[in-house]
């Protein structure tokens, strides 16, 4: 280089990139497995939250467990059995943070005239809640499952849980 001569040459240009990318890659995966632990966690809270609300549901209506998860969630102004406004719009809707939601009802459906809820009968025997990753690898790892127990399970494979009887298959691991 002359000494008039300002600037980079393009060997350090190159070196300085090279620096970037290899820093980059040392990150990337760190970034990916921090948001998918984010989305698990938020997946298990959202599971918390549907559980009490089901909970709630319950007895605030005299109606068994929820019939849909519409009936416990947020889809109009007023609040009755078949929008109990008892969780936020995002969760009614069924995907939040990388993560579909679902709410599988009981097999014993209430069927009292006594019932204070005349737009539709819930269930006498439980419900399941679900929450298994959009992609698996990518937004999540593991899928999440929980009855009216409270007990949350989950598959390490990410695979959406099917409850029987109201009930989480115990062949899943409980979360501690």
């Amino acid at each position: 280089m002359r000494g008039k001569d300002k600037g980079f040459s393009l060997i350090e240009l190159l070196i300085v990139v090279a620096i970037i990318l290899i820093i980059a890659a040392i990150a990337i995966p760190n970034l990916i497995r921090s948001r998918m632990a984010a989305n698990e966690a938020s997946a298990v809270g959202s599971i918390r939250t549907m559980n009490t609300a089901s909970m709630t549901y319950n007895s605030t209506y005299g109606n068994g467990f929820p019939p849909s998860l519409a009936a416990i969630g947020t889809t109009s102004q007023t609040a009755s059995c078949t929008n109990a406004m008892l969780l936020d719009s995002v969760l009614t809707t069924g995907t939040k943070s990388g993560y579909y939601f679902g709410l599988q009802t009981g097999t014993v459906q209430v069927t009292s005239a006594s019932s204070s809820c005349s737009g539709g009968y819930g269930y006498s025997d439980g419900y399941v809640v679900v929450a298994y990753p959009v992609t698996t690898g990518t937004t999540g790892n593991r899928s999440f499952c929980s009855d009216a127990s409270g007990v949350i399970r989950y598959d390490p494979t990410g695979a959406m849980a099917t409850g029987s009887n109201a009930l989480c298959p115990t062949t899943l691991n409980p979360l501690q």
